[in-house]
């Protein structure tokens, strides 16, 4: 059982059943004295029907309503703020104790896909990330990641924009290793076939490269993986990731192929994120290095323009320049796209969240 969730301590607080994925769940309802099936028809209920009310579940015993009733809940913090962007990308925000988390919807004509977040803020300090330079306040419970789900999916369906969220990315606030458990936990929910029931290809996990928690994560969670790279040697690395004075690019390196090696998600390869700082990691010269790296890596390459914020002072490499540096990768025989920019108009897109919805960007 998650070691968050004790059991054994429900006569003096309520248990959130979204804290559960299905071990944990079954624990919890067999000390109750409900039978193994009732698992998959709470389950059902909760993530299938977005059901929070016991009394509506007509298919579980009465007794076994009562006693869920006097020792658990089932709560989402609801969305507080919502933001929608000329592009069509929604940013939600969750208030839990003045704390913010930020959500983000992003539609495209063949998917849904909603980018969450695993803390409240983030501890790695990337200098040209808006998340990191906020500082870091603290992880999310797994109740609080698959609460993003759970209301941005039962928001989706009311309003009928969408029939609900098709993949998920670990993109938002945070560094979701440094959260390993919770995170796990929540993933396992949101795979189970009576939870969210998505594809594992349809999950993606982001990290800077928190090492030892990704050695372990291969023998947790099977996931597409992205690298969060944005350097092609360690020079650069070290001055826009601190993290990278920890962990160098060859360690995550040589732990993303550990990870490839066990992964059916990943048979495509691993994708390789890559911010494109003005005159900083953009050179001709950076990409021929990148090239060089990777060529033992199984990938695929994003190229993200880099997104504004107040105080920063990087510059975006122009358009004119991403391009030559995507072709230069491609000739040594890379995949590498170029991400479009959602959001950036309501403060959502890569690097942007802090928690505050009416943050503008510098211009």
């Amino acid at each position: 059982m998650n070691k968050n969730i004790n059991i054994l301590n429900i006569s003096t607080s309520k248990i959130n059943l979204l804290d559960l994925n299905r071990q944990d769940l079954r624990c919890f309802l067999i000390s109750l004295g409900a039978k193994n099936f009732c698992t998959d028809q709470i389950m059902n209920w909760i993530y299938n029907y977005y059901c929070n009310d016991f009394n509506k579940m007509f298919n579980i015993s009465k007794k076994i309503r009562n006693q869920l009733y006097e020792k658990s809940h089932i709560f989402a913090s609801k969305f507080i703020e919502e933001k929608v962007s000329y592009d069509g990308t929604i940013k939600w925000i969750t208030s839990i104790h003045n704390q913010k988390i930020e959500t983000v919807y992003i539609p495209e004509k063949k998917r849904s896909t909603l980018c969450v977040s695993s803390q409240i803020g983030c501890a790695l300090k990337c200098h040209f990330c808006a998340t990191g330079q906020a500082g870091f306040q603290r992880n999310l419970k797994v109740s609080e990641i698959i609460a993003q789900v759970w209301r941005a999916n039962k928001t989706l369906k009311e309003k009928k924009i969408a029939n609900g969220v098709t993949n998920i990315v670990f993109m938002g606030m945070g560094e979701p290793l440094l959260n390993l458990n919770n995170v796990v936990s929540a993933l396992k929910i949101i795979l189970d076939k009576n939870g969210f029931g998505l594809s594992k290809r349809r999950i993606t996990l982001s990290t800077s490269g928190i090492v030892p928690a990704l050695d372990k994560l291969r023998h947790m969670i099977d996931v597409s993986l992205a690298i969060s790279l944005h350097a092609p040697n360690d020079s650069i690395r070290n001055c826009i990731m601190p993290i990278n004075k920890k962990y160098n690019i060859s360690s995550v390196l040589n732990s993303t192929l550990k990870y490839l090696k066990y992964s059916n998600a990943n048979r495509g390869g691993v994708t390789i994120e890559y911010v494109m700082l003005d005159g900083v990691n953009d050179s001709n010269e950076n990409a021929q290095q990148l090239a060089s790296l990777l060529s033992r890596i199984p990938s695929k390459i994003n190229l993200i323009p880099w997104n504004s914020f107040l105080g920063s002072s990087f510059l975006s490499s122009s358009m004119n320049r991403i391009n030559i540096f995507a072709n230069i990768l491609r000739k040594k025989g890379f995949t590498a796209m170029i991400r479009k920019n959602r959001g950036d108009d309501i403060h959502a897109a890569c690097g942007q969240l802090t928690g505050n919805i009416t943050n503008r960007s510098k211009k």
